[in-house]
């Protein structure tokens, strides 16, 4: 500890310098997000001169930017391969926590201008590669074509959906099937619609004939895979009934199972949704409902401070 003139005021200020090398240690901690910025840039693009075009700025200059970060970080954050840039693992680590801040940023910009007439609202959706596109498109169809809306719409495996989801990547994930969530799972699922399953098929092959059981016996049957949220109440139905249909096929994709019952290889059995245009124009025919077996479709969306007003729109009539 020692005492210090200070010119301007003529006297003497006490001064710890222990507590002044801490602030200054702070200061030099802190996280430079403009040059966070850059790097989520570069991540996204995977390459340094689309980046820098992008934020126009000159690709030396994009670079020594990195290289700061990176001294800050103390790690490397790409590898070259070829003429592209692949993340290192804690590259990995710094973008996921890249997304989550400038996508949390965009939302606060979104909630706050939602009112403004001329804001274009992005609506990330992502959607089980196996589920039905005429549910997505029913779902969607309050905002499609609106010109305050711009839609996103990416397919996968609900492990990835889920990652993208709790990256702030996707705003919504839509679901035939409610994965099990326990205390720490952020995420909500909203019941959108339950169908009830049917029994399909061509007219040729249905004719008159509506009774369940025949049809199941004397038909060669096309099923959803065992992991189909309603394949379990199939399954125990046959059973009860002592039944043991012909399996001609087990798709896990209900567009695959619309062409296979298209192609009259069998009866699919599925949500009438499914096969909402062959049944319009006759394709197909519903031949009957399986009795107290649904199948639920579900958006799951995580807790937000500030949610996306399209998003919002769209759950509004199902939280009501």
């Amino acid at each position: 500890m020692i005492w210090q003139p200070d010119s301007s005021l003529r006297l003497f200020v006490k001064i710890d310098y222990n507590e002044y090398n801490v602030l200054q240690k702070r200061t030099v901690d802190m996280l430079n997000y403009n040059h966070l910025r850059y790097f989520w840039v570069v991540a996204r693009e995977g390459h340094l001169t689309r980046a820098a075009n992008m934020l126009h700025v000159s690709q030396s200059s994009l670079s020594a930017q990195i290289r700061k970060l990176e001294h800050q970080l103390g790690h490397d954050l790409f590898e070259r391969r070829g003429r592209g840039l692949v993340l290192t693992e804690v590259g990995q680590i710094a973008f996921e926590h890249a997304n989550e801040i400038f996508s949390t940023g965009d939302q606060l910009l979104r909630r706050l201008n939602k009112d403004a007439d001329d804001v274009r609202h992005v609506l990330r959706v992502g959607a089980l590669a196996t589920l039905s596109r005429n549910f997505q498109i029913s779902f969607l169809r309050p905002v499609l074509g609106s010109k305050s809306v711009e839609i996103v719409v990416r397919s996968g495996s609900l492990a990835d959906l889920l990652g993208a989801l709790e990256a702030h990547r996707l705003d919504v994930i839509l679901v035939n099937q409610v994965p099990l969530r326990d205390s720490a799972t952020n995420w909500t699922a909203h019941i959108i619609d339950q169908q009830e399953v049917s029994i399909v098929g061509t007219p040729a092959r249905v004719g008159r004939l509506r009774d369940m059981s025949k049809l199941l016996n004397e038909h060669p049957i096309i099923l959803p895979t065992a992991d189909v949220g309603f394949r379990n109440g199939f399954d125990a139905l046959v059973e009860r009934l002592n039944i043991q249909p012909e399996i001609i096929a087990e798709v896990d994709d209900m567009a695959m199972m619309r062409v296979l019952a298209r192609e009259d290889i069998g009866l699919a059995v599925l949500p009438p949704i499914v096969v909402t245009d062959e049944l319009t124009n006759g394709r197909l025919i519903e031949a009957c409902k399986l009795p107290n077996i649904q199948e639920s479709f579900a958006a799951l969306t995580l807790k937000q401070r500030f949610p996306n007003p399209a998003l919002d729109a769209l759950l509004k009539g199902v939280r009501e």
